[in-house]
């Protein structure tokens, strides 16, 4: 479980009195799925950020199973278990994917472990296994790669920063599959930053974020009663291969 009490956060120099987020509560259960939206620069990204150690908290705590990690490192908190993927994951010339799975994985991960996880994600092992990290494995081929090392290392929470930005929708819809494998297969708490609304639907929560706080955490009958209410609005934004469905909110004054 991870529970977060009275966290708030602004930039060095920013001041205290205009925080980023400010005064976030949240207990994150094991075994549950939570899909994080809100407007662009809500705060949301910084949640996430402050979840695996990137940023510290202004004020407040973070607990992972009791224990206080506010002051705990990147390093300190992935050895605990909890792992993050970018909006822009990034590449490493010269590491294979192969390598790379067997890093986050450890010694325990054989090759027929590494060629099931990247069938887990859709990646045929002949094809990747030996590939290069780099600028020739497209954006979708890249997120991929980063699922199947997060898959890779059995983590107590997994934090997702937009997995559909800069991919096709055919990616899109093979990652929001393996999502719901994880969350079938997996005792993680999973953290999902996203506007998707296909990802919202099999959320077991939605934590909607508005300027800076936690407006609502609710489960996903009562966040599509909201749209239906007019507290949100929905669009279908034309791709290549087809729409996809974003959800947008106002707040109402």
């Amino acid at each position: 479980m991870l529970v977060l009490e009275n966290v708030s956060f602004a930039p060095p120099g920013q001041g205290a009195a205009d925080p980023i987020l400010a005064d976030v509560n949240l207990i994150l259960e094991a075994r549950h799925l939570y899909a994080v939206t809100g407007p662009n620069g809500s705060g949301k990204s910084t949640l996430a950020k402050l979840i695996m150690g990137i940023y510290k908290p202004t004020s407040g705590r973070i607990l992972l199973d009791g224990q206080d990690i506010t002051d705990l490192s990147i390093d300190e908190r992935a050895r605990l278990g909890i792992g993050y993927a970018f909006q822009q994951p990034p590449r490493f010339k010269g590491l294979t994917v192969g390598r790379l799975l067997s890093l986050a994985g450890g010694s325990r991960l054989s090759e027929q472990d590494i060629s099931s996880l990247l069938l887990r994600v859709g990646l045929c092992p002949r094809d990747y296994v030996h590939r290069e990290i780099d600028a020739t494995l497209s954006g979708g081929e890249l997120k991929r790669v980063e699922l199947a090392s997060i898959l890779a290392r059995n983590l107590k929470v997994a934090v997702f920063d937009e997995p559909e930005a800069g991919i096709d929708l055919w990616s899109f819809r093979r990652l929001a599959q393996t999502f719901r494998e994880l969350h079938e297969q997996s005792d993680a708490t999973i953290v999902i930053i996203s506007h998707q609304e296909r990802i919202l639907e099999f959320a077991d929560d939605i934590i909607l974020v508005t300027e800076g706080r936690v407006e609502a955490s609710r489960s996903k009958d009562e966040l599509l009663a909201a749209i239906r209410d007019g507290e949100a609005c929905r669009c279908s934004i034309a791709t290549g291969e087809g729409t996809e469905e974003h959800v947008g909110y106002f707040r109402r004054h």
